[in-house]
């Protein structure tokens, strides 16, 4: 365009908006910042009021929607949901859940929440969605969690989006995270830290604000150790000292065995009390361990097992013989099942901002000092609250004493800020008076901005004597208000004595008595009975059932047994059976494991006693492992490589091991204990048959490929492997006509064999 200017345009350098920095050091801030938000704003629990920020922020929302104790239950989506929009934005799910676990009662020393519905049960099955359940608070956690928030005791800090507030801690007034424990994974830590009885922790707080130097061992006389909801019994007391000192260590637990008697002399052994750590699946997981031990012939001692639990606590009966050794047998549940387990002490928890393990004596002195803080906090509060209000009440009884001036002089002001100017500041102009005396005693008023005001607020029957004297009594209780609360923050003894009294209240209301028993228990020692060693012999059809047959039983149908069987040997019942597949694996099965018993019984799929997968692979040879011991072992695979080793590498701990190496596409075709064969002979697919001694087949390590037996053409492999002895007639059936076998012509190892047409 003619005459245009066109607008300049300031050039900015790409250089000049990007940060070179090395990649390595972005990573590592990177990292180092979600570790520590992980750690502080969500996995683990602040020492002051024992809550994680989940937890807190899910009390403080019922708080604030008014769901207490005395009120109805409320929807628990309604509850997470307000919750996630105002304070937790990281999903309903770990709010929901969050929420459950402070109402189970199996869980929790101290249930926080009310629950209402279906919150799950102590056998692991879980919660009702959340639409179905309804929550409430509970009475001790509005009372002791909650009560003082009105106070100003608590910073309150901006929410995630900065449009609410929400507490940096609750005003706790009991070590919760001790009363309730806490378990959390945070990044490269976690936290473990056990329940206990409430008012032993009272106990040992009262203890340690009397003396502050009280040694951990003597607040061991209050706190005797865990105190665990679903009871139990702590075996290992000698430890706990120096777990309490030092914050880390394991608890050794074990459930609670009655011995009842039972019809026909038999006896019931009758589990009342599981550890801790055996709540959820792992009871499930206990009754199949229970019963694996009567199917592996570990104990005979098994009649039937029961589990009779119910809301009224766990009862879970097992039946014994009656010749059964019941100490014996109660020891064995302690070594073989989670009946005896540890837990694990990391009493991790954020101090300072930061996170730190502490022992019984810190946990309970963060408590202590968060305490005091709060009551400074609390009554420094309501001292001003008192202090104002008895600027106030003075000004009003003084007021009650020249009530007629006052009258006088309010109805001589024009408006209420001539009427004030006067009360405050002794100003007369403007103002009709009566007399001149009532002028000069108008100007002598010195009343505050605060008494100015509640006395033009002040009603008329404020007036009436009884009024009057409830002013003035009114006013006696406010100066002892004051100097009660004047002595707590100037005396801190006067202060511990309010916090102890306040303690002492909520012990004589919610204490219980004591779950988990504390003892040193002696190790369990099982005694495992001998098994008389005998040969039995090993049967496994077609279809892969195996078992376990006496000798006796086997000679009388041997016929029909090595008819109807793909293997059937003689091994040692301590012994193991081995299976070599086409993949190159070796898997050992122990004797024992595979069922015992007659001749027609079905047995067992040999994939559920080994790491066998019939989808994945096939067996080629089975023998017991003491035979292969004094045999050498031949391999053969499809595509010619062969190799003989020392059977006794096959002797191993281990259920599965590589029997052989293999090249890329091939697998076994045949493996077999090398005894009297005098000849190999190899068919390959196309028809071809190599065969030549044995003895040119070099011996080689398990982990070895082996030697080229047979040269294939291309798209050829091994079929079929036979074995011949010199001077014995034998003979396949292949294609249309009988083929004997010694008579195809002697060669060498790694040649191409004669063919053989049909």
């Amino acid at each position: 365009m003619s005459g245009s200017v066109s607008p300049k345009r300031e050039c900015v350098k790409m250089e000049d908006r990007i940060i070179k920095t090395e990649y390595s050091e972005v990573m590592q801030k990177s990292y180092i910042d979600y570790a520590m938000s992980v750690i502080i704003a969500r996995a683990l629990p602040d020492a002051r009021d024992g809550l994680k920020p989940v937890q807190r922020r899910t009390l403080y929302d019922m708080h604030e929607l008014g769901i207490r104790y005395d009120r109805p239950y409320r929807k628990s989506a309604r509850i997470v949901g307000d919750t996630m929009g105002k304070y937790h934005p990281h999903g309903d799910s770990s709010i929901y859940e969050a929420l459950v676990v402070m109402s189970q009662d199996f869980k929790k020393g101290l249930p926080l929440i009310d629950g209402h519905g279906n919150f799950g049960n102590i056998e692991g099955d879980g919660a009702a969605a959340m639409r179905y359940t309804e929550a409430r608070l509970e009475q001790i956690t509005q009372e002791a969690f909650l009560a003082d928030l009105d106070k100003d005791v608590v910073d309150f800090i901006p929410n995630f989006d900065e449009t609410e507030k929400e507490p940096g801690v609750l005003p706790v007034k009991i070590p919760n995270l001790l009363i309730n424990g806490s378990e959390g994974i945070a990044v490269g830590m976690a936290t473990s830290i056990p329940p206990h009885n409430l008012a032993e922790v009272i106990d040992a707080v009262k203890a340690y604000m009397l003396d502050e130097n009280i040694t951990t061992r003597e607040l061991m006389r209050y706190v005797k150790g865990p105190d665990f909801p679903t009871g139990g019994i702590v075996i290992n007391q000698d430890d706990l000292l120096e777990i309490y000192e030092t914050g880390a260590g394991k608890i050794k637990l074990r459930g609670k065995v009655e011995v009842e008697k039972a019809k026909g002399g038999k006896t019931n052994l009758v589990i009342t009390e599981i550890p801790y750590t055996m709540i959820g699946a792992n009871i499930g997981k206990f009754l199949m361990d229970v019963a694996a031990l009567a199917e592996t012939k570990k104990t005979q001692d098994i009649v039937d097992i029961t589990n009779q639990s119910s809301k009224e606590g766990i009862r879970i009966v097992i039946e014994l013989r009656k010749d059964a050794d019941v100490e014996n047998f109660k020891n064995m549940l302690y070594k073989k099942t989670r009946l005896e387990d540890t837990f694990g002490v990391n009493m991790l928890a954020i101090s300072d901002g930061r996170p730190e393990t502490m022992g019984l004596k810190q946990i309970i002195r963060e408590s202590v000092n968060f305490q005091y803080e709060v009551a400074g906090r609390k009554y420094r509060n309501l001292l001003e609250k008192e202090l104002e209000r008895k600027e106030i009440q003075e000004g009003l009884i003084k007021a009650c004493n020249v009530i007629d001036l006052i009258i006088e002089i309010l109805r001589g002001s024009k408006d209420r800020a001539m009427a004030k100017s006067c009360l405050v500041e002794g100003k007369t102009d403007g103002i009709k008076f009566k007399s001149k005396e009532s002028k000069v005693m108008a100007s002598q008023l010195m009343f505050t901005e605060k008494q100015a005001n509640a006395i033009l607020e002040m009603r008329l029957y404020k007036l009436i004597g009884l009024e009057i004297e409830a002013l003035i009594s009114e006013h006696e209780d406010t100066m002892a208000n004051i100097y009660r609360y004047e002595d707590i923050l100037a005396r801190k003894d006067s202060m511990a004595q309010v916090i102890i009294n306040e303690l002492d209240e909520i012990k004589e209301k919610y204490k219980r008595e004591r779950r988990t028993q504390i003892t040193n228990a002696e190790e369990a020692v099982y005694v495992e009975k001998k098994v008389e060693e005998m040969d039995i012999v090993f049967l496994m059809d077609r279809f892969g059932y195996a078992k376990t047959i006496d000798t006796a039983t086997y000679e009388r149908n041997k016929e029909a047994a090595d008819a109807e069987n793909r293997y059937a040997f003689v091994c040692r019942n301590t012994g193991k059976v081995c299976l070599f597949t086409n993949t190159g694996q070796l898997h050992t099965v122990k004797a024992m494991d595979l069922p015992f018993g007659k001749f027609r019984d079905k047995g067992v799929p040999i994939d559920n006693v080994s790491n066998f997968d019939s989808a994945k692979e096939s067996i080629v040879y089975a023998a017991s492992q003491s035979d292969l011991n004094l045999y050498r072992v031949i391999f053969a695979t499809k595509q010619a490589m062969l190799k003989v080793v020392d059977g006794g590498e096959f002797d191993v701990a281990k259920r599965t091991v590589a029997a052989t190496k293999l090249a890329e596409g091939d697998e076994v075709v045949s493996v077999t204990a090398f005894k009297e064969q005098r000849n190999m002979i190899l068919q390959s697919r196309a028809g071809y048959f190599l065969r030549f001694p044995v003895e040119e087949i070099p011996e080689k390590k398990k982990g070895a490929i082996g030697v080229r037996g047979m040269k294939l053409t291309a798209k050829d492999e091994i079929e079929a492997v036979y074995y011949s002895q010199n001077a014995v007639e034998q003979t396949i059936e292949y294609g249309d006509k009988t083929l004997e076998l010694n008579k195809i012509k002697l060669g060498h190892r790694d040649s191409k064999g004669v063919k053989i047409r049909t």
